[in-house]
């Protein structure tokens, strides 16, 4: 167990989430997105993440044509985690992604960098995918935000961030790097990629 599964056992306090509203994905800052908010940083005592990363959900019609304008429009900032303790604490109040209905997507990014392939960090970068059949979201999204926060990828600042995106047939969990032609980087996170989808089937290799 890391330091952040072993914190997150023992943090069960309440955490309270100020000026958001309700909605599928939680607790969600319906602000708009270019607003600037306030710089957070770890608490007392807290253990400091590497990096301070940002939540954001998105929900849109399948039947509607997707275009950047759209999707901007979609996307919603939900607040930013800076230490393992306030993770969890915003983490335990998400709904989980196998409880989500329709075109749904959970994104947890470096904060700064959108979700976007339009965003200055992710215009020369890769999207790593792994497909997972019904009912196994919830799981493999928390194995893969342990991943990334762990540096468990071995690329050091090349993640951007991981979404999880809910679709009616299967689910898609996705890895988004910076560099597309960097042989090293894209060998390493093929390597925990594969890791990951041999844990998922319960299997050892490729």
């Amino acid at each position: 167990m890391n330091q952040f599964e072993h914190l997150k056992e023992e943090d069960c306090g309440e955490h309270e989430m100020k000026n958001s509203n309700e909605s599928d994905g939680g607790s969600v800052n319906n602000n708009n997105n270019n607003i600037k908010h306030k710089m957070v940083s770890p608490g007392a005592g807290e253990h400091p993440l590497q990096y301070n990363y940002t939540f954001w959900y998105s929900r849109r019609t399948p039947s509607r044509p997707a275009n950047t304008q759209s999707y901007e429009q979609n996307i919603r900032q939900m607040g930013t985690v800076a230490s393992v303790e306030q993770l969890w604490k915003f983490y335990s109040h998400l709904v989980r992604p196998g409880d989500l209905t329709g075109h749904s997507d959970f994104h947890l990014f470096k904060e700064g960098i959108k979700p976007m392939w339009e965003d200055e960090a992710n215009k020369n970068g890769g999207k790593w995918i792994i497909r997972l059949r019904k009912g196994l979201a919830s799981r493999f999204w928390e194995n893969i935000i342990l991943a990334m926060l762990g540096e468990q990828f071995m690329v050091g600042e090349e993640i951007c961030g991981v979404v999880v995106s809910i679709r009616f047939q299967e689910d898609i969990l996705s890895i988004w790097n910076k560099t597309a032609n960097d042989q090293v980087t894209t060998s390493r996170i093929r390597n925990t990629k594969i890791a990951l989808n041999s844990y998922r089937f319960g299997t050892r290799g490729g």
